[in-house]
């Protein structure tokens, strides 16, 4: 039996539409983005202000509890990531950050139809198969 992965999308924009974006996560500045998140119950946050949340619980609890805690810090310390990850941002359905493929695939399609539309770039898949991803740094 083939595992049941989980997925995540992000979505590449514009600066403009990051700053947008980052201060009204509703996205009322573009109607269509909107429709979409809203048909799906889904919301969007910026990769910084993610990777910054991190950052800070992990300094609040110890970051020696928090793997990626250094790799984040470097991250969001560093000016040209920063500049990539402001324009990053996650999806999240239902409040989650992963969820299943049957709405992946639905919304990545819709979100796919956006790309060059007033600032979305690109649209990118992820998914929870650690063969995929890159694992945290050994310590």
């Amino acid at each position: 039996m083939e595992p049941a992965w989980q997925f995540q999308l992000r979505i590449a924009v514009s600066p403009e539409l990051a700053s947008d974006l980052r201060a009204e996560p509703a996205s009322a500045s573009h109607a269509a983005l909107r429709d979409v998140l809203s048909r799906h119950n889904a919301t969007v946050k910026c990769q910084f202000d993610a990777f910054a949340d991190y950052v800070r619980e992990a300094e609040k609890r110890g970051p020696e509890n928090y793997p990626l805690y250094q790799w984040t810090r470097q991250t969001i310390e560093n000016p040209e990531k920063k500049a990539k990850y402001l324009q990053s941002f996650t999806v999240y359905v239902n409040g989650d950050e992963i969820y299943g493929k049957e709405i992946a695939d639905v919304m990545e399609a819709e979100l796919w139809a956006l790309v060059g539309d007033d600032g979305i770039g690109s649209v990118a898949r992820f998914d929870t198969n650690p063969a995929s991803n890159p694992q945290p740094p050994r310590r």
